[in-house]
């Protein structure tokens, strides 16, 4: 996983200022690869749709990653044919390695791509890059998935499709419904940061940049879209799926051991709400709450299992302090990712031992009570136990979560504001470079720059 330093952080947003300029609003990518056949047809609707339809300044980029047939001619003899329309050839496969070099490249300020067989109906498109250009997100993507989507495509890509979803969302998080969708944007200045941490170079390229956004906190749109599947995709679906999930696999683990640098992006908009502090508001308390909770509650049925196993062979007090030991250590390291999104291996060692301190008030508590149990009766039955256990823990649990805020993760709690007020984060830019990008509409008519609305 990569783990080098981003370039910065990510700016604000900015609606991007309508004007004159040179360069073009968007760059839609097509990446290809042996599609001599469909390339022609594919520009020549997209290009004639966005000279009738789109309102600024636009290109279409046919990435080419090493084709082996005609792909590389066609897409040179369209650059030659259509205005805004070029042509680049790379000489190694790859999804995601084709539209990395371009978006790298462009100076566009919005970057589209979508797949050679145009499957997503194209009215989708200005829809689809407006959020970006108006500031109000960070990507934007085509769910066939969505409610009002209406999509024509056999059983078979239609439950791949799904479960692919579903082990996203079960293994990393993931809120956005459709990720294999093969149409999607981002604003370049987004781009340029997120794209040095994405390592994939095949399918799961976007998938893997949408993750990572997500996690650094940028806004994905997403926009229903009406698909045809294409009977003819030269999709490997097998091979495509094993790769997805070794990505899967790839990407849970680096979130989960810290190895990304993400913790330098998140939250990086001045303009975020929850960013603003609030006299009276504590920031943070019921998220942490549920996630405490949610722990406690497996942490607790963990105990109860251990401590039931020791008791085969242990005495009362020895399956207990045994049992709460191990799910103390297991309850803080979880804690300390899930509640409190705590990263990394730094000051783990230290969170540990302070854990155990609050694992031995836990203690005290859970045998006094077992004490208290035994010296009222001689010989309780072990259903009893279990009951002034639960008991001594519940309190025992509200005990361990102030403990847990207020001493052994205090800074991931925001102090009080003196008074109320947004407030930036330290690295947020306001500016966007040295280059201003300035756009104009264009006349459907002629589709170079006009006069501005």
């Amino acid at each position: 996983m990569r783990t080098d330093s981003s370039p910065g952080s990510l700016p604000a947003r900015e609606h991007l200022p309508a004007a004159g300029a040179g360069t073009p609003v968007l760059d839609v990518v097509i990446p290809v690869y042996n599609e001599e056949k469909d390339l022609r047809p594919c520009v020549l609707r997209l290009h004639d749709h966005l000279t009738r339809t789109f309102p600024y300044g636009f290109r279409i980029t046919v990435a080419d990653n090493a084709s082996t047939d005609a792909t590389p001619h066609v897409a040179a003899r369209l650059a030659a044919e259509l205005p805004r329309v070029v042509s680049r050839r790379l000489e190694q496969k790859g999804r995601g390695r084709a539209l990395r070099t371009v978006w790298s490249a462009s100076d566009a300020p919005v970057l589209a791509y979508m797949d050679v067989d145009l499957s997503t109906d194209l009215n989708a498109l200005l829809p689809l890059v407006a959020p970006l250009i108006s500031g109000h997100s960070d990507l934007a993507i085509g769910s066939r998935l969505a409610r009002s989507s209406r999509v024509v495509r056999g059983a078979k890509r239609e439950f791949i499709s799904r479960s692919y979803n579903l082990i996203l969302r079960g293994s990393l998080q993931a809120r956005f419904s459709d990720a294999q969708c093969g149409f999607k944007a981002i604003r370049r200045d987004v781009a340029q940061v997120l794209l040095p941490l994405v390592e994939d170079t095949g399918w799961f390229f976007d998938t893997e940049m949408l993750v990572l956004a997500e996690r650094a906190g940028c806004r994905i749109h997403e926009v229903p879209v009406d698909w045809v599947d294409d009977p003819d995709s030269t999709v490997h679906i097998v091979r495509t799926a094993t790769e997805d999930l070794k990505g899967v696999w790839r990407v849970g683990k680096a979130l989960a051991t810290g190895s990304l640098p993400l913790d330098r992006l998140a939250r990086p908009f001045g303009d975020d709400p929850r960013d603003r502090e609030l006299t009276g508001v504590p920031q943070g308390l019921a998220r942490q709450l549920v996630g405490f909770c949610v722990v406690g509650a497996l942490s607790t049925l963990f105990y109860l299992l251990l401590y039931s196993g020791f008791r085969l062979f242990a005495g009362a007090q020895l399956a207990n302090a045994l049992a709460l030991l191990v799910s103390a250590v297991a309850n803080t390291a979880a804690n300390r990712r899930l509640t409190f999104g705590v990263r990394g291996r730094g000051g783990a060692v230290r969170h540990q031992a302070q854990g155990l301190v609050v694992f031995g008030i836990g203690l005290v508590l859970t045998s006094g009570s077992l004490a208290a149990l035994n010296a009222a009766t001689a010989d309780p039955d072990h259903s009893t136990e279990l009951a002034v256990l639960i008991a001594a823990n519940l309190a025992a649990t509200v005990l361990r979560f102030l403990l847990f805020r207020a001493w052994v993760f205090p800074d991931t709690v925001p102090s009080a504001p003196a008074t109320a007020g947004p407030r930036r984060h330290p690295d947020v830019h306001r500016t966007r470079g040295d280059e201003t990008v300035r756009l104009q509409p264009v006349s459907p008519a002629d589709g170079e720059p006009g006069n501005g609305r």
